[in-house]
């Protein structure tokens, strides 16, 4: 699977479409099951009344052969009038001419997932956001533009879905998640143990990042609800220890900051001039000044800005290490 199948759906649509041979007339539900014709009611293949379910997938794939094919010239033409016009009978031309493309391209996929319906349903939805974006005039054909947007929209649904808690957001994990198990394969058919250092360099990724890839798929999810066990009421979210400060904690944090703050406060009185310009524009303020801005106003270079800031730091650590100091002998006194 390339780079281009994991990017967003709006990267990929600037992204060059590769070309896709598809005959004009071609079945792409290539290694479905076949669908039956709708049978007329009162026939005995009319199963309305039955106690036997009908087969969903079978169903829409009957329905989608109703929608015919366009031939290059046809399809040109309605890509074109509905670039220029945006009438929506246009778009639903392009949209159901090219269902049969949607559900080829889920079928790819269809072992990621239980349900292959999902995915042709969100296939359908990047086929219908390629429609809003193809250009006709770039000289490309609409199912090799549109193949792209339809991938992109089942992988993104496949990462999302794969479990509760998404174990892909960065285009690297994306990458791995696509390609680690089918690199994996591929080292076993040539003989060689798929270990993450052999891994990482087959991809192109670090090897710190199979690792923590390998990891997340191999845990399972436990929900924290569940008893911890047969017989014990208990919930796993009551074992959990609670992280939060507790009272004490947190005064001697306030008491903490409070005191750093008098501590400031009284050095910042020691200083003069430079110092004290460095330390409130530089030290102490949200937004500081840049080394630049200081030198241009006391006349100094931006290294004895530096300095002087440098200097600073270690004379607000010794001087609070000293008040820190005298504060533990006056509680002990």
């Amino acid at each position: 699977m390339g780079e281009e199948e994991l990017s967003e759906p709006a990267e990929v649509a600037l992204a060059e479409p590769e070309v896709l041979a598809v005959p004009a007339g071609e079945d792409l539900t290539i290694g479905l099951s076949e669908p039956t014709e709708a049978a007329e009611p009162g026939d005995p293949g009319d199963q309305s009344g039955s106690l036997v379910p009908v087969d969903p997938l079978s169903r829409y794939l009957a329905e989608i052969r109703r929608f015919p094919l366009l031939s290059r010239e046809e399809e040109l033409e309605v890509a074109k009038r509905y670039y220029e016009k945006r009438d929506r009978q246009d778009a639903l031309t392009l949209v159901t001419a090219n269902l049969r493309l949607v559900v080829k391209i889920a079928h790819e996929f269809a072992r990621a997932s239980r349900n292959l319906l999902d995915l042709i349903q969100e296939g359908n939805i990047g086929l219908m956001e390629a429609v809003k974006s193809f250009d006709p005039y770039r000289g490309i054909r609409f199912p090799s533009y549109a193949v792209w947007w339809i991938r992109a929209y089942i992988i993104r649904y496949l990462m999302n879905n794969w479990r509760l808690v998404k174990i892909g957001t960065t285009q690297a994990q994306r990458k791995l998640f696509f390609n680690l198990k089918k690199e994996s394969e591929r080292l076993e058919a040539e003989g060689f143990s798929p270990q993450p250092r052999l891994l990482a360099q087959r991809i192109g990724v670090k090897e710190a990042e199979v690792r923590e890839m390998q990891e997340r798929m191999g845990q399972s999810e436990v929900s924290l609800d569940q008893p911890t066990g047969p017989d014990d009421e208990s919930r796993l979210l009551d074992m959990l220890p609670d992280t939060a400060h507790n009272p004490e904690e947190a005064a001697a944090d306030a008491e903490w900051q409070a005191f750093a703050k008098d501590k400031i406060e009284q050095f910042a009185a020691t200083l003069r001039d430079k110092e004290l310009e460095i330390f409130q524009n530089r030290l102490l303020a949200e937004q500081p000044m840049t080394l630049q801005e200081i030198g241009e106003r006391y006349g100094i270079s931006r290294e004895r800005v530096r300095q002087i800031e440098s200097r600073l730091k270690r004379k607000l650590k010794e001087f609070i290490k000293a008040q820190a100091a005298d504060a533990d002998q006056s509680a002990g006194a």
